[in-house]
């Protein structure tokens, strides 16, 4: 039998049978469905992945207290801390490596670029004179982040801020709203990567004077006001009750930087975060950054060192952007596989369905059967026009499955689940359907085409 009437066959017995078809593809359609919303929920992880970490510093360390018991003090309102000691003078070396300071400059006049601040009065003399107090809260300073910018060799830079929630008003607001507020240094944006779509960033001098003026992130920027534009030109808010002038506005970043989302922050002076909004109620994060990217592992060990010099009995969370991208890539990969281990059980069911479908055919064809091998068909033409059945049926389910992952993505997208989907992806699930239905279909089909002609003709 030539193959063209093999497919003749096969088209009039499926057209007669269409809801028999649609329903022996079920198990198909919701395994190429699954396999396609896998690939696409897969791929749209590690693009938003890609996204979230591309603006943080490939060498940037965050060094943060989250709690627990050490000696540590809280930070005054104007950035000066209530460390007390003295100098011990000279140059020695002490044990761990500092030096004990003296009135200049340590490890040969290094500077910090801390955004304009200021080394304390005596330079870093007192810096082994602090007096370890029990049972207070650590609050990390201005004089930390200075101090590890000054002990701990190989940084390029280093800043520290923090975030709080906080009433805004103004613009387009009918009544007060809750925003994510960022006390900042001018040096973070540099830090964070972040650039400006209108305006300027913070400066020393609205540090230093703690000025009322913010910086607004895109999103925030377009729900407050409408626009960037407006934002910047109707350029006054009220945040916590008080007027804050708008410098400018961040382009949109989509992403995160020290734990901070600038898309839907508004960024303070630090200073003037402390001064009028949070007092020293604020858990602030120190950002250093490496100069050589394969050193992080060893600048990190090196910061843990001096904070033990600084507080002996406390424990810091210390990260890498490395460590975090490498965290949230195996958290997608363990997600994906376990939706892949999803879709290959369906897989199986609709393949098993579609074996079962196809006993059921041999079953009632049997004397079809009986009748193309008494004229002649061969048993490989036999095999093949219900293979070829099972591989159509198979595709009609694959097809259904890739419309039905299309029609349930905007849904899938309402839980804040980024899908990207692709040819590609459409593709493999159709290739993977109609695989299963061949594979699961090559027995029964393979049965029919022994049958005895006589014992088939005979068949009731």
């Amino acid at each position: 039998m030539r193959l063209s009437e093999i497919f003749r066959l096969v088209w009039l017995n499926l057209s007669q049978n269409k809801f028999k078809v649609v329903m022996s593809s079920i198990g198909i359609v919701a395994g190429s469905a699954t396999i396609m919303m896998v690939l696409a929920i897969g791929t749209g992880g590690r693009e938003e992945i890609a996204e979230q970490f591309k603006n943080l510093n490939a060498g940037a360390v965050d060094i943060s207290y989250e709690g627990g018991s050490g000696a540590g003090f809280r930070m005054g309102g104007s950035g000066s801390s209530n460390r007390s000691g003295a100098s011990s003078g000279g140059g020695e070396m002490p044990q761990g490596g500092m030096p004990t300071g003296g009135g200049s400059a340590p490890l040969g006049g290094k500077m910090p670029n801390m955004g304009g601040m200021q080394f304390p009065p005596g330079g870093f003399g007192a810096f082994f004179g602090k007096r370890q107090q029990e049972n207070e809260e650590v609050v990390l300073t201005y004089e930390d982040a200075k101090e590890l910018f000054t002990f701990v060799d190989g940084l390029s830079d280093t800043t520290i801020s923090y975030s709080t929630t906080t009433s805004v008003e103004g613009g387009d607001l009918e009544s007060a709203s809750y925003y994510t507020i960022a006390g900042v240094l001018p040096n973070y944006r540099s830090i964070s990567n972040l650039e400006m779509a209108i305006g300027d960033f913070l400066t020393e001098e609205n540090n230093d004077n703690k000025e009322k003026i913010c910086v607004l992130g895109m999103t925030a920027a377009v729900s407050i006001f409408g626009s960037a534009y407006e934002a910047y030109y109707d350029s006054t808010l009220y945040i916590d009750g008080r007027a804050y002038t708008v410098a400018g506005v961040l382009s949109e970043m989509g992403s995160m930087a020290s734990g901070i989302s600038p898309d839907s922050s508004l960024f303070i002076p630090y200073q003037t975060g402390i001064k009028y909004i949070t007092g020293t109620d604020i858990s602030p994060t120190v950002t250093v950054i490496a100069e050589d990217i394969s050193a992080v592992s060893t600048i990190m060990t090196d910061v843990e060192a001096v904070l033990k010099e600084s507080y002996p009995n406390t424990t810091f969370t210390i990260s890498d952007a490395g460590s975090k991208m490498d965290a949230a890539s195996a958290s997608n990969e363990t997600l994906t596989l376990l939706l892949y281990s999803m879709a290959v059980i369906v897989f199986l069911v609709g393949g098993i369905g579609i074996m079962n479908v196809l006993f059921v055919t041999v079953k009632e064809r049997t004397n079809e059967i009986g009748i193309l091998k008494a004229i002649g068909c061969s048993r490989k033409g036999i095999l093949l026009e219900f293979l070829l059945e099972a591989s159509c049926t198979s595709l009609v389910g694959g097809v259904l499955g890739v419309l039905l992952a299309l029609a349930i993505t905007p849904i899938v997208e309402l839980w804040n689940v980024r899908v990207s989907l692709s040819v590609q992806g459409a593709v493999l699930a159709l290739l993977f359907g109609v695989l299963t239905g061949s594979v699961f279909g090559f027995y029964p089909a393979f049965k029919a085409s022994r049958l005895v002609p006589v014992v088939a003709l005979n068949q009731e």
